[in-house]
């Protein structure tokens, strides 16, 4: 006997099948007959749960937030040193686009930049939101002397994003053929002791060494 689904788990089934199509076909060509076939639905049964394509890319937007979000709020809590809660925040999101590798495919596609204005306010409100998370993690850092004083914790954070987008862009379009988390690790190793030159010692103590 067939089981019949609520309208939760067939809204939750559709948009899982998109963030997986639209890693395996590009968010461009992805078409609702598509995901209509991959999850057993006629394309009008999608519209039912979702009456325009644009509703369906706002869900997964939500989808991806509510993702990202719960893990900065576990990566940001806690007493550990300001840095390390950057570590580790930057490690939460990096093992979240291995792990969901449509996120960079959505994040550089046409279908965000020019096609749909829902979406792309969607995912500017989102990185405003990392960005912000990650700036009073450096401000704390700055205070507490683990990065330079004289960094202005907004560019700081920028920087920080830079590296993490241009990383999933290189892993993606090298066939991901390295592990993202540990060359993230890495990279934000070196851009953290960057960050941090110049709070230790005077001018010409440096010089002299």
């Amino acid at each position: 006997m067939r089981v019949r689904k609520s309208a939760e788990a067939r809204k939750s089934e559709i948009i899982d099948a998109t963030l997986r199509l639209a890693d395996k076909l590009g968010p461009d060509r992805l078409t609702t007959e598509t995901i209509a076939d991959a999850v057993g639905l006629t394309q009008p049964g999608i519209f039912r749960h979702f009456p325009k394509k644009q509703d369906l890319w706002e869900a997964v937007a939500a989808r991806v937030g509510a993702m990202m979000e719960t893990r900065w709020k576990k990566a940001e809590s806690g007493d550990t040193p300001a840095t390390d809660r950057i570590r580790r925040l930057i490690g939460a999101q990096l093992r979240l686009i291995q792990s969901t590798p449509a996120i960079p495919a959505i994040l550089f596609s046409r279908e965000l930049h020019t096609k749909n204005k829902g979406l792309r306010t969607a995912f500017f409100g989102l990185m405003s939101r990392f960005h912000k998370v990650i700036s009073d993690l450096v401000a704390q850092a700055c205070a507490a002397g683990e990065l330079n004083e004289d960094l202005d914790p907004d560019d700081a954070a920028y920087l920080i994003i830079g590296l993490v987008q241009g990383l999933a862009v290189r892993w993606s379009i090298s066939g991901r053929n390295f592990d993202l988390t540990d060359e993230g690790n890495r990279l934000l190793e070196l851009q953290l002791k960057g960050l941090a030159y110049g709070n230790a010692g005077t001018g010409e103590e440096r010089n002299a060494s």
